[in-house]
C-alpha cells in the first residue's frame, strides 16, 4: 500500500514525537548524577546496632579532620549540629543546636579521624552535605564513642551543576582530606621508636647498674663504698598513648573511665586521656 505524502509527515513527525520522550531518557540512564559522581569518592561506613552496642560493620574512607569547628554529638542524637564552610571559611554550629547538646557534645580536634556516614547533594541550594562518625579505633580510643557531625560546603549561587567533581572533592578536602595512613604509619612508627629508646634506656641502665655494682664490688675490697648515680626521671608526654605512660610509670593505682576521656591515677600525679591521647598531667 502506497502511502500518501500526508501520511508519511504524519508518521515522521510522530517518531520525533516518541524520540523526543524516549531518547533522552534511555541517555540518561547512563550519565551517573553528581551525587553518584561525589559518592563514588568516597566509601561510605557500614554501622551495625548489636547486643554489645554500636559497631563498624564495613569501614569506610577514613578522613583527618583539617579545621577546628566540627561539633560532635552522641549517635543517640536525632541530627548532629551542622558547621558551614563557604568561600575557605568553618564556621561552627549556630542556634539552638549547640545550646542543647552542650551537656554532652565535645568538639573535635584538628587530625581526628573519622569516617563519612552519608552524603547528600543539593543542586537548587549548591550545597554538599557530608556526615561523618569517628573513627574511634583510627583515632586510638579506649572506650568507642562514635560521636557524628555534620558540614555542609555551601558553593556560590548557579555553580554546583557546572563544578567539576575533582574541585568538589578539592572543596571538601579542606575540612575533611582522606588520609593516606602516612600518619598513623608515622604514629606507629613514632611508638615504636619511642619503645625503642625505652627498651635501649633499659638496657644502657641495666648495663650501667652492671657496672655499679662491680665498681661497688671492688671499692667495698678496697675498704671504700660509690653510691650508684640516681636513675633519669621518667618523662610523660602530652600526646602519649596509655600503654607508653604504663611503660614509664607503670599500672597505675586507679583508672577512671569516662568514656572518650579516661584517667590514670598515680600516687603522686593523675594523667588524663582524651581520645586514647594524654591531654593532661596534674
Amino acid at each position: 500500500m502506497r502511502l500518501t505524502s500526508g501520511a508519511r509527515l504524519f508518521i515522521s513527525g510522530l517518531a520525533l514525537v516518541i524520540c523526543g520522550f524516549l531518547c533522552p531518557r534511555v541517555s540518561g540512564q547512563n550519565a551517573p548524577t553528581l551525587q553518584e559522581q561525589i559518592k563514588a569518592q568516597y566509601k561510605l561506613v557500614k554501622i551495625g546496632f548489636g547486643p554489645s552496642g554500636i559497631t563498624v560493620t564495613s569501614p569506610g574512607t577514613v578522613l583527618s579532620v583539617q579545621k577546628g569547628g566540627l561539633l560532635g554529638v552522641p549517635p543517640q542524637a536525632m541530627a548532629p549540629c551542622a558547621a558551614k564552610f563557604q568561600d575557605g571559611t568553618l564556621k561552627g554550629p549556630t542556634g539552638m543546636c549547640p545550646a542543647m547538646m552542650k551537656q554532652i557534645s565535645r568538639l573535635m580536634q584538628v587530625g581526628d579521624k573519622v569516617y563519612p556516614l552519608k552524603i547528600d547533594v543539593s543542586l537548587d541550594k549548591d550545597r554538599v552535605v557530608f556526615q561523618i562518625v569517628e573513627c574511634d579505633s583510627c583515632n586510638g580510643a579506649q572506650q568507642p564513642s562514635f560521636f557524628k557531625s555534620e558540614v555542609i560546603f555551601q558553593f556560590p549561587s548557579g555553580s554546583l551543576q557546572s563544578t567539576g567533581v575533582s574541585k568538589i572533592v578539592d572543596t571538601i578536602g579542606q575540612v575533611l582530606s582522606i588520609d593516606s595512613g602516612d600518619d598513623s604509619q608515622q604514629q606507629g612508627g613514632q611508638g615504636g621508636q619511642d619503645q625503642g629508646s625505652q627498651d635501649q634506656g633499659g638496657q644502657q641502665n641495666g648495663n650501667n647498674q652492671q657496672g655499679n655494682n662491680s665498681n661497688q664490688g671492688g671499692n667495698n675490697q678496697g675498704g671504700g663504698q660509690q653510691a650508684a648515680p640516681a636513675p633519669e626521671p621518667q618523662q610523660i608526654e602530652k600526646g602519649q598513648t596509655p600503654e607508653q605512660v604504663k611503660a614509664a610509670l607503670g599500672n597505675p593505682e586507679k583508672i577512671v573511665n569516662l568514656g572518650a576521656k579516661m584517667i590514670y591515677v598515680y600516687k603522686d600525679i593523675k594523667v588524663t586521656f582524651l581520645n586514647g591521647k594524654a591531654s593532661d598531667v596534674e
